[in-house]
């Protein structure tokens, strides 16, 4: 059962621990490349003091974001600036996330995310706090996957597996960590089932694009290529 106010404590923390690891840097660090492709961490920086607001958004009953194209406009805008900006940027949207998280509502509505993607309101909370804490590993400040809360791990491969089920470019793959948890996902293209297994920071890094999955066993196929996210 989703518990939004242990995430929203959860989020907090997450934010914390990344503004305290981004508070050594410097000017130049921050113009430095992150581990996405494209986007130096400055652009992450500034992706998440955005999508901070778009939240906020989604809360008001306010569509997500403009378009997609003034997202990215945005990001681009505020990726350049000093560290110093960046950072209380992000708190103050954090703050004002939080602020439309205490006003009163109704936990159980359905909210329109971006892309027409819709979900809980209760889930939400969720959702930022994978923001945050993928976005922290992100920008390779020494924060890794194999941090992460144990909890927050298995709830995003659940997440991502539920994502991909029945995907028609995924095959029937189950997975399995070396704890023993497992999941399965794809379904809709030929061929499988694929066993996967691994450490589940290696299982949660392939699902969400952050590794290529080379550290993982496979059985009765190659490791599926998934879709990008």
């Amino acid at each position: 059962m989703i518990d939004h106010e242990r995430d929203l404590a959860s989020l907090r923390e997450a934010t914390e621990r990344l503004l305290h690891d981004a508070a050594s840097w410097d000017n130049a660090a921050v113009a430095e490349p992150s581990r996405l492709p494209g986007w130096t961490r400055g652009h992450v920086l500034a992706h998440l003091a955005r999508n901070a607001e778009a939240l906020v958004n989604v809360f008001e009953g306010r569509p997500m974001y403009a378009s997609a194209e003034a997202r990215d406009a945005d990001i681009e805008r505020d990726a350049p600036r000093p560290l110093d900006v960046q950072l209380a940027d992000v708190r103050a949207t954090d703050e004002r996330f939080r602020a439309a998280t205490a006003a009163p509502g109704d936990w159980d509505r359905t909210v329109e995310l971006r892309n027409g993607v819709t979900d809980s309101a209760s889930r939400v909370p969720f959702r930022r706090w994978v923001e945050v804490a993928l976005h922290h590993v992100d920008l390779g400040c020494g924060y890794e996957l194999e941090d992460l809360p144990e909890e927050f791990v298995g709830r995003e491969i659940d997440f991502l597996a539920e994502r991909f089920a029945g995907h028609p470019d995924v095959p029937s793959t189950a997975l399995r960590a070396d704890d023993g948890r497992t999941w399965t996902t794809g379904g809709g293209a030929e061929g499988g089932p694929v066993g996967v297994s691994g450490p589940a920071a290696e299982l949660l890094g392939w699902l969400a694009g952050r590794r290529d999955g080379s550290a993982l066993k496979t059985e009765g196929g190659p490791l599926p290529q998934l879709p990008p996210l």
